[in-house]
Protein backbone atom coordinates (compact mmCIF):
# COMPACT_ATOMS: atom_id res chain seq x y z
CA UNK A 1 0.00 0.00 0.00
CA UNK A 2 1.27 3.40 -1.17
CA UNK A 3 -0.05 7.05 0.21
CA UNK A 4 -2.62 7.07 2.24
CA UNK A 5 -4.90 4.97 0.17
CA UNK A 6 -6.96 2.10 1.90
CA UNK A 7 -6.26 -1.30 0.20
CA UNK A 8 -9.70 -0.99 -0.63
CA UNK A 9 -9.50 1.92 -2.21
CA UNK A 10 -6.26 0.90 -4.38
CA UNK A 11 -8.82 -2.19 -5.07
CA UNK A 12 -10.99 0.38 -6.73
CA UNK A 13 -8.58 2.51 -8.55
CA UNK A 14 -7.27 -1.18 -10.14
CA UNK A 15 -10.76 -1.78 -11.02
CA UNK A 16 -11.50 1.39 -12.97
CA UNK A 17 -7.98 1.16 -14.76
CA UNK A 18 -8.39 -2.23 -16.06
CA UNK A 19 -12.25 -1.24 -16.73
CA UNK A 20 -13.35 -4.50 -14.12
CA UNK A 21 -16.65 -5.10 -15.03
CA UNK A 22 -18.34 -5.63 -11.81
CA UNK A 23 -17.19 -2.29 -10.78
CA UNK A 24 -17.84 -0.62 -13.64
CA UNK A 25 -21.67 -2.06 -13.25
CA UNK A 26 -21.84 -1.06 -10.09
CA UNK A 27 -21.03 2.29 -11.16
CA UNK A 28 -23.54 2.42 -13.55
CA UNK A 29 -26.41 1.39 -11.40
CA UNK A 30 -25.55 4.03 -8.88
CA UNK A 31 -26.11 6.52 -11.79
CA UNK A 32 -29.25 4.93 -12.61
CA UNK A 33 -30.50 5.01 -9.16
CA UNK A 34 -29.64 8.73 -9.18
CA UNK A 35 -31.95 9.15 -12.52
CA UNK A 36 -34.67 7.81 -10.97
CA UNK A 37 -34.30 9.64 -7.61
CA UNK A 38 -34.26 13.18 -9.79
CA UNK A 39 -37.41 12.29 -10.98
CA UNK A 40 -36.07 13.30 -14.43
CA UNK A 41 -36.27 11.88 -17.61
CA UNK A 42 -32.82 10.46 -18.90
CA UNK A 43 -32.32 13.15 -21.37
CA UNK A 44 -33.04 16.45 -19.01
CA UNK A 45 -31.06 14.69 -16.15
CA UNK A 46 -27.98 14.01 -19.07
CA UNK A 47 -28.65 18.25 -19.62
CA UNK A 48 -28.47 19.33 -15.68
CA UNK A 49 -25.43 17.26 -15.25
CA UNK A 50 -23.54 19.03 -18.57
CA UNK A 51 -24.23 22.40 -17.44
CA UNK A 52 -22.91 21.27 -13.97
CA UNK A 53 -19.71 19.95 -15.39
CA UNK A 54 -19.60 23.50 -16.74
CA UNK A 55 -20.43 25.43 -13.79
CA UNK A 56 -17.69 24.01 -11.87
CA UNK A 57 -15.06 23.75 -14.54
CA UNK A 58 -14.85 20.09 -14.73
CA UNK A 59 -12.10 17.83 -16.22
CA UNK A 60 -12.12 16.49 -19.36
CA UNK A 61 -12.86 12.85 -17.94
CA UNK A 62 -15.79 14.19 -16.66
CA UNK A 63 -17.10 14.98 -19.85
CA UNK A 64 -16.20 12.38 -21.76
CA UNK A 65 -18.10 10.21 -19.10
CA UNK A 66 -21.42 12.20 -18.87
CA UNK A 67 -21.31 12.83 -22.63
CA UNK A 68 -21.29 9.63 -23.17
CA UNK A 69 -24.52 9.05 -20.89
CA UNK A 70 -25.78 12.18 -22.64
CA UNK A 71 -25.83 10.59 -26.07
CA UNK A 72 -26.74 6.80 -24.90
CA UNK A 73 -29.89 8.68 -23.70
CA UNK A 74 -30.87 10.55 -26.81
CA UNK A 75 -29.37 14.02 -26.59
CA UNK A 76 -27.93 15.31 -29.82
CA UNK A 77 -24.85 17.04 -29.56
CA UNK A 78 -26.59 19.98 -30.98
CA UNK A 79 -28.19 20.60 -27.71
CA UNK A 80 -25.09 19.63 -25.91
CA UNK A 81 -23.33 22.85 -27.83
CA UNK A 82 -26.84 24.73 -27.29
CA UNK A 83 -26.45 23.94 -22.94
CA UNK A 84 -23.19 25.84 -23.84
CA UNK A 85 -25.35 28.71 -25.09
CA UNK A 86 -28.00 29.08 -22.88
CA UNK A 87 -25.19 29.20 -19.79
CA UNK A 88 -22.91 31.77 -21.13
CA UNK A 89 -24.92 34.69 -19.52
CA UNK A 90 -24.81 32.84 -16.34
CA UNK A 91 -21.87 31.50 -15.84
CA UNK A 92 -19.79 33.80 -18.29
CA UNK A 93 -17.36 33.46 -21.29
CA UNK A 94 -14.11 32.79 -19.56
CA UNK A 95 -15.95 29.11 -18.42
CA UNK A 96 -17.81 29.03 -21.80
CA UNK A 97 -14.88 29.13 -23.81
CA UNK A 98 -12.66 26.70 -21.45
CA UNK A 99 -15.92 24.21 -21.21
CA UNK A 100 -15.77 23.77 -25.65
CA UNK A 101 -12.80 21.96 -25.93
CA UNK A 102 -13.83 19.76 -23.48
CA UNK A 103 -17.22 19.16 -25.15
CA UNK A 104 -15.76 18.92 -28.36
CA UNK A 105 -13.40 16.26 -27.01
CA UNK A 106 -15.97 14.54 -25.67
CA UNK A 107 -18.37 14.35 -28.78
CA UNK A 108 -14.91 13.64 -30.73
CA UNK A 109 -14.44 16.80 -32.61
CA UNK A 110 -11.54 17.96 -33.52
CA UNK A 111 -11.31 21.57 -33.24
CA UNK A 112 -7.94 22.11 -34.46
CA UNK A 113 -9.22 20.48 -38.04
CA UNK A 114 -11.98 22.45 -38.31
CA UNK A 115 -10.08 25.41 -37.89
CA UNK A 116 -7.09 24.36 -40.43
CA UNK A 117 -10.61 23.95 -42.49
CA UNK A 118 -12.06 27.71 -42.18
CA UNK A 119 -8.81 28.79 -42.77
CA UNK A 120 -8.41 27.12 -46.10
CA UNK A 121 -11.33 27.99 -47.34
CA UNK A 122 -10.63 31.62 -46.19
CA UNK A 123 -7.53 31.82 -48.56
Amino acid sequence: MSGNATKDHEATLHGLATNDHTLITSLLEMQLGNIAASGLDPRTHALVRLAALVAIDAPPASFVWNVGIALESGVKPEEMIGVLVALAPTVGFARIVAAAPELALALGIDIEALEAVRAAAGS
